[in-house]
C-alpha cells in the first residue's frame, strides 16, 4: 500500500511537472491579415509616430557685459575759413546757466539784424559759448541753446533764417582763464561770424 501511495504521488508529480513545462512551452502564433478582397484598394498600414525631437536646452543667458564707457566730449571743429569776424555785428553775452536775451544784448541785436538786412549778401555762423563751470556735454547744449537763442531773435527781426548757422563751442573756448565772475562772464558769449554768399 505505501508503494502503491508512491508511485501514486510520483505519477502526480509528475503530470503536473508535463503540465507546467506543456504551458510554458506554447507555441506563439502570428496572425497575418487577411489580404483584400479584389477589386478593393489596399489599405496601407498607417505609419509609426516619429519619435519626438529632442528637445535643446534652454541657453545660458549671456555673462554681464559691461557698456562702453561713455565718449567723452571733444573739440568742434573750428568753423570754415571762409566764416570771418565782422566789426558790424557786436557780441552778445547772457547770465549764468541762461539762454535769455537780456535788454541790452536786445539792443546789439536789434543792430546785427538792420545790418544784415540791409546786407543781404552775407551768411552769418553764430557761436554759443559757456564759462568753465558745468559738464562738458552740459555746456555743449548751452551754447547751442543760446545761439538758437539769437537765431530766433534775428528772425523775428527780419533775418531770413536761410542765412543763419549755429554752432555751440560750451567750455572750450574762453576769451578769459581766471575763475572769477567777471571772466566767467566774459565767457558767457554769443558770437557773430559772416561770409559772403
Amino acid at each position: 500500500m505505501i508503494r502503491h501511495r508512491a508511485a501514486l504521488g510520483l505519477v502526480l508529480v509528475l503530470s503536473l511537472f508535463i503540465v507546467v513545462v506543456a504551458c510554458a512551452k506554447r507555441p506563439s502564433v502570428t496572425v497575418a491579415a487577411a489580404p483584400p478582397p479584389t477589386g478593393a484598394p489596399a489599405v496601407t498600414p498607417p505609419a509609426p509616430a516619429p519619435a519626438p525631437a529632442p528637445v535643446a536646452p534652454t541657453p545660458e543667458p549671456p555673462a554681464a557685459v559691461t557698456p562702453p564707457p561713455a565718449p567723452v566730449a571733444t573739440a568742434r571743429p573750428a568753423p570754415p575759413s571762409e566764416f570771418g569776424p565782422n566789426d558790424n555785428l557786436k557780441p552778445i553775452h547772457f547770465d549764468f546757466d541762461k539762454s535769455d536775451i537780456r535788454r541790452p544784448d536786445a539792443d546789439v541785436l536789434t543792430a546785427s539784424a538792420r545790418w544784415l538786412t540791409d546786407n543781404p549778401g552775407h551768411l552769418v555762423l553764430i557761436e554759443g559759448h559757456c564759462d568753465a563751470r558745468g559738464t562738458n556735454e552740459y555746456n555743449l547744449a548751452l551754447g547751442e541753446r543760446r545761439a538758437r537763442a539769437a537765431v530766433n531773435f534775428l528772425v523775428a527781426h527780419g533775418v531770413p533764417s536761410a542765412r543763419l548757422t549755429v554752432v555751440s563751442y560750451g567750455e572750450e573756448r574762453p576769451l578769459c582763464r581766471e575763475e572769477s565772475e567777471g571772466c566767467w562772464a566774459e565767457n558767457r558769449r554769443g558770437m557773430f561770424l559772416t561770409k559772403p554768399q
